[in-house]
């Protein structure tokens, strides 16, 4: 691959825009563990940094050695250069597509990214939408391309990682490839099969709602799992005792969810870009928002109901999105402490993976707390010893869910 991108003038065969992110990342890690030569362009001049010493800016499970030894091979490097764009054949871009405070989408956040580069695409390249985006965007981005002037294949193929395990589902799972033209297609298929055995080819719209249905149905899935636990709670029922009996040797509910915060940086947006394309007309999708996002205030309402908060300080353990994660984007967690600190005397944070001043030890908690709400099942709080209360919906200390 490498010679023919010398012919025809490219140096490298792969640039990630936004490539030092959370996503971007782990597949050029990955691409370059395959032995092409990647280029990871980013405006996160800190970011560029870290990755250039060959050190990872975030937790990732399995990238920090093939990170290592791609850097010291020089099969991968990190650039805050837009000039970088014109070396590749290949660009993949991959950069955060959020809603507004409004829960709209913002469709410009992919073309943008690509406007920052403009003057360097080049004749010849294959353009890869990475990020989940609204349905039309694809579309959106041909046309930008056709109106900068530039002859390049635009496709579209979704990322499908779970974060903490991009290192063996990027070579594990099918990959999705979208593109206008079978050109198109095929480049973007001989990309990919770098990494996976399996491809499925879409048209551009279907690869876009079907990013957005995965998220969705996901979504759905854990509403539906924390209403289940607020009834069973309600009626002074254990949820985990209930959901076991449904799932044993039982294979139509294999696929039930345990109850627990339903957050980060892609399930309700999703789900709101999903509703947005249907014109806001997606019950199904508001009402698990509202199960979701309640939760917080679900759990302090119980609580409320059996302590006097504002005779206690209340601790709050793990404020990642999900367990054994350093990853806050979006967590519920937060939400969380700020319904606490409306109630409680006083409330204190403690996370094993993230980084904040604000937070104290566990060993500090555990001292000065009346009562702790785990907010994310870490692994360390499996053998939590204490004689405090705790409110545990994630069944992670293994003494039930209700609260």
């Amino acid at each position: 691959m490498t010679d023919v991108n010398a012919s025809a003038g490219f140096t490298t065969d792969v640039v990630v825009i936004g490539g030092c992110g959370r996503v971007g990342l782990p597949l050029g890690i990955a691409l370059a563990s395959r032995g092409l030569q990647v280029t990871l362009y980013d405006i996160n001049e800190a970011a560029v940094n870290v990755v250039n010493s060959g050190t990872l800016p975030f937790d990732e499970e399995g990238a920090a050695e093939p990170l290592a030894k791609a850097v010291a091979e020089g099969r991968l490097k990190a650039s805050t250069d837009p000039a970088s764009v014109a070396s590749a054949e290949n660009l993949v871009v991959i950069v955060g597509t959020p809603v507004d405070e409004h829960l709209n989408p913002n469709i410009a956040a992919v073309p943008k990214a690509i406007e920052r580069c403009a003057e360097y695409l080049r004749d010849g390249q294959l353009i890869v939408l990475r990020s989940t985006v609204h349905p039309g965007v694809t579309a959106l981005t041909e046309k930008l391309i056709k109106k900068l002037g530039v002859n390049a294949d635009v496709a579209f193929c979704p990322e499908r990682i779970a974060e903490g395990k991009a290192m063996t589902e990027l070579f594990e799972l099918p990959q999705i490839v979208a593109a206008r033209t079978p050109e198109a297609t095929e480049r973007a298929e001989k990309l990919f099969r770098n990494l996976a055995n399996q491809i499925v080819v879409l048209e551009p719209e279907e690869a876009e709602l079907a990013k957005l249905f995965t998220n969705t149905w996901r979504y759905i899935k854990f509403a539906a799992a924390n209403q289940f636990w607020m009834m069973s709670n309600d009626f002074g029922l254990d949820f985990e005792r209930i959901r076991h009996a449904i799932r044993f040797q039982y294979p139509r509910a294999t696929d039930m969810p345990g109850a627990g915060f339903a957050a980060g940086p892609c399930l309700l947006k999703d789900t709101m870009q999903l509703a947005a394309f249907n014109n806001n007309n997606f019950v199904l999708g508001h009402s698990a928002m509202l199960i979701n996002e309640g939760l917080p205030l679900y759990v302090v309402s119980k609580l409320q109901e059996r302590f006097d908060l504002s005779e206690m300080t209340v601790g709050i353990l793990g404020m990642a999105f999900k367990g054994g994660s350093d990853d806050i984007r979006e967590s519920l967690a937060y939400k969380l402490r700020k319904v606490v600190m409306l109630r409680a005397k006083e409330t204190l944070c403690s996370d094993p993976y993230v980084k904040d001043d604000r937070f104290v030890p566990l060993d500090e908690v555990l001292t000065r707390a009346d009562l702790l709400i785990i907010a994310a099942p870490h692994p360390e709080y499996r053998d939590l010893q204490t004689e405090i209360p705790v409110a545990d919906m994630w069944g992670v200390t293994n003494k039930g869910v209700r609260i």
